[in-house]
């Protein structure tokens, strides 16, 4: 199946599930990352029940905190 993650396109065997797609995709601090698919927020005690679908967007939001 063809997802698009940040931007890219990617082929990936069918059926993946989210924390898969984490793995794959080396996402260091999984549990510090916001993600979204096809522009809705998935909250994090829901990543385990999403299964990916062939022609989704994926994006994966990293927040840095930072100033003076």
């Amino acid at each position: 199946m063809k997802l698009t993650i940040n931007g890219d396109t990617k082929e990936l065997k069918d059926g993946i599930s989210l924390p898969e797609l984490l793995i794959i995709e080396n996402v260091e601090q999984p549990d510090m990352v916001s993600v979204q698919i096809n522009d809705e927020f998935i909250r994090q005690d829901e990543h385990t029940n999403v299964v990916l679908k062939d022609g989704d967007e994926i994006n994966f939001l990293y927040f840095m905190g930072g100033g003076a």
